[in-house]
């Protein structure tokens, strides 16, 4: 059965059980299932997807927001799709696929791919700072930070989920952690420092909490 949904149209399944409540999931196959007590009538369940419309709405777009992001294989700000055959040797990337023998080489060659493209913008960015110590970087996967400076250790950690953005947002993040060594926190002055090297900060930091 199909529904409509705003300006959307949506599949509809509706289970019946024994369960005192109703409850509204959004699944596969753009499919919106409701389970519900098994005395309720699909006219009763029909009014009260109308009456809750805007909640499903919010639902549904968080709930293909999640699909989107887990569709594809994202590379440097580009969407690709990846082939597995056992018969390529080495990562070939043509227009919008990546050809790869299989998910461990690909796994292999994005964690070589972080070192080295880091270490290249790293040594890009450095020409424009001053009296910056001598620091080793770290890569690893964070859930809620793109980048920390232990500016004791003088170890910078980028997280390896960067590699997925855009080179301009990866440059970002370096400078940001970089402008640490001059401020260790995020005073006026750390923020004038970042500026001074990045003037699209503030779209920088929007684009990375929305993406």
């Amino acid at each position: 059965m199909e529904l409509q949904l705003g300006n959307y149209i949506v599949n509809l399944e509706i289970e019946k059980k024994n369960n005192k409540n109703i409850y509204f999931r959004f699944k596969d196959n753009n499919t919106l299932y409701v389970t519900c007590n098994r005395f309720i009538s699909n006219k009763e369940v029909m009014r009260l997807i109308k009456e809750n419309e805007k909640s499903l709405l919010k639902m549904y777009e968080k709930f293909k927001i999640k699909e989107d992001n887990n569709k594809g294989f994202n590379y440097l700000g580009e969407t690709y799709t990846v082939v597995y055959d056992e018969s390529v040797k080495n990562v070939i990337l043509e227009d919008d696929m990546i050809y790869v023998k299989n998910e461990k080489v690909l796994n292999k060659w994005l964690k070589n791919e972080c070192e080295r493209i880091f270490q290249e913008r790293i040594k890009l960015i450095l020409n424009n700072f001053n009296d910056i110590p001598p620091f080793s970087l770290r890569i690893r996967k964070m859930t809620t930070r793109w980048g920390v400076n232990n500016v004791t250790k003088r170890i910078i950690t980028l997280n390896s989920e960067l590699i997925k953005k855009d080179v301009t947002l990866i440059d970002y993040v370096i400078i940001h952690e970089l402008c640490h060594f001059y401020e260790a926190n995020h005073s006026k002055k750390f923020w004038q420092q970042v500026e001074k090297r990045y003037p699209y900060y503030k779209l920088a930091r929007k684009r990375l909490r929305v993406e």
